[in-house]
C-alpha cells in the first residue's frame, strides 16, 4: 500500500475528530462571555449614564483638539487653515532645541517641579497621619477647616495675597522681619527667592486638601490591627509606622506616578501672576513661554511644537515611573 493511501495513525485521527469540538467549545465560551458582559452593561446602565458626561468631556475637550497638534509640523497661517498651511516637518522643534533659552526653560521648569514634589508630596501624608491620630472634636474640625480653606481661594486672589504679604514696604512678612532686627527682602524681585515663594504658597494652598484622599485610605484600616498592636505593647509611633503607613502606600504610589507624569506640566496661571521682569531669570518656564510665544507673539506653530515636546516628555516619564512602580511594588495605574 502506498504512503498516500495508508490509514492515518490513531492519534492523528483522534486530533482531527476532537479539534472541531474544541473550536466549537471556545466559540460558545466567547459568545457566553460576551452575552454576560452585555447583560452586566444593561443591568448597570444607570452607572454608564452617570459616567457619560465625564467621558464626553474628555472626548470633546481633550481628544478632539488633538487634531490641531499637526500645526506643530506646519508653518500655520490662520487664513490658509491647517490643511492649507505649508508642511515644515521638525523645523520648529529644531529651532526650539537650538535656541539659547532652551536649557534655561528646562532648568526652571524641572527646578520648580522637583522642588514642589520634594516639599509638597510628603506634607499631606504627614498631616493626614496626624489628623487620623487626633480625637474627633472641636480641635480636629478646626484644624481640618483651616487647612482645607485655602484650596477654595482662587489663584488670582491667592497671588494677590502673596504679593501683598511679601511687599518690601507694606508686607506683613517684612514687618515681622524688621521687628526681629532683620532687613526687609524684596522676595518677588530677587530671582533666587521665586522658587521658594511659588512652592510654599502652593503648599499652603493645597496641603490640607491633599490629605482627604489619605484620610479616606486610613479609614479603611481595620481597628482590630491597632487593638492587637496595643495588646502587644506597640507605641503610637510603632502603630503608625507598621499599620497606617503600609495601608496608604498604594495610594502614595498612585499619586506619585500621577505627579511624575505632570512634572513638566505645571499650571502657568500663578507663575504668570507672580512673574515680573526682575525675577524672569528663574520664573520663565515652558508653560509661560508657550503662552508668550503662542498667544502674545502669534507664533502658533512654534508654540504648538514646544507644547507637544512638553507633553511627550510628560508621557514618557509617566510610562517609565508606572513601569518601575509595577515592577517594584505591584501597584500601578495600568
Amino acid at each position: 500500500m502506498s504512503p498516500a493511501n495508508s490509514p492515518l495513525p490513531k492519534e492523528d485521527s483522534y486530533v482531527q475528530h476532537t479539534q472541531p469540538i474544541r473550536n466549537q467549545d471556545s466559540v460558545k465560551k466567547k459568545k457566553t462571555r460576551k452575552k454576560g458582559k452585555n447583560r452586566k452593561i444593561l443591568q448597570n446602565w444607570q452607572l454608564y449614564i452617570f459616567v457619560l458626561p465625564a467621558f464626553l468631556y474628555f472626548i470633546i475637550f481633550h481628544y478632539v483638539p488633538m487634531y490641531g497638534v499637526q500645526i506643530a509640523f506646519k508653518d500655520f497661517i490662520p487664513t490658509l487653515g491647517i490643511w492649507g498651511s505649508e508642511w515644515v516637518g521638525l523645523e520648529h522643534f529644531t529651532r526650539f532645541f537650538e535656541s539659547y533659552y532652551f536649557w534655561d526653560l528646562i532648568k526652571n521648569t524641572l527646578g520648580i517641579s522637583i522642588y514642589e514634589l520634594i516639599v509638597g508630596f510628603p506634607l499631606p501624608i504627614i498631616l493626614a497621619l496626624a489628623l487620623n491620630e487626633a480625637k474627633d472634636g472641636l480641635y480636629k474640625r478646626t484644624v481640618q477647616t483651616v487647612t482645607y480653606a485655602p484650596h477654595f481661594i482662587s489663584v488670582v486672589v491667592m497671588a494677590g495675597m502673596v504679593i501683598a504679604f511679601l511687599s518690601p514696604a507694606t508686607g506683613i512678612i517684612n514687618h515681622g522681619m524688621q521687628l526681629l532686627g532683620l532687613e526687609p527682602v524684596a522676595f518677588l524681585s530677587e530671582p533666587e527667592w521665586f522658587k521658594t515663594v511659588y512652592v510654599f504658597s502652593g503648599v499652603w494652598q493645597s496641603t490640607g486638601w491633599g490629605t482627604i484622599i489619605y484620610l479616606a485610605a486610613l479609614s479603611g484600616v481595620d481597628p482590630q490591627h491597632h487593638e492587637a498592636a496595643i495588646v502587644d505593647g506597640a507605641s503610637r509611633l510603632q502603630r503608625i509606622w507598621h499599620i497606617n503607613i503600609p495601608a496608604i502606600v498604594p495610594t502614595m504610589i498612585i499619586l506619585l506616578i500621577m505627579n511624575m507624569g505632570n512634572i513638566m506640566a505645571m499650571g502657568f496661571e500663578k507663575i504668570l501672576l507672580l512673574q515680573n521682569p526682575l525675577n524672569l531669570e528663574s520664573s520663565n518656564v515652558i508653560a509661560t513661554f508657550v503662552y508668550q510665544a503662542g498667544l502674545l507673539d502669534a507664533q502658533y506653530s512654534f508654540a504648538a511644537a514646544v507644547g507637544l515636546f512638553n507633553a511627550v516628555i510628560n508621557a514618557i516619564l509617566l510610562v517609565i515611573v508606572n513601569h518601575i512602580a509595577r515592577k517594584t511594588s505591584e501597584t500601578s495605574l495600568w
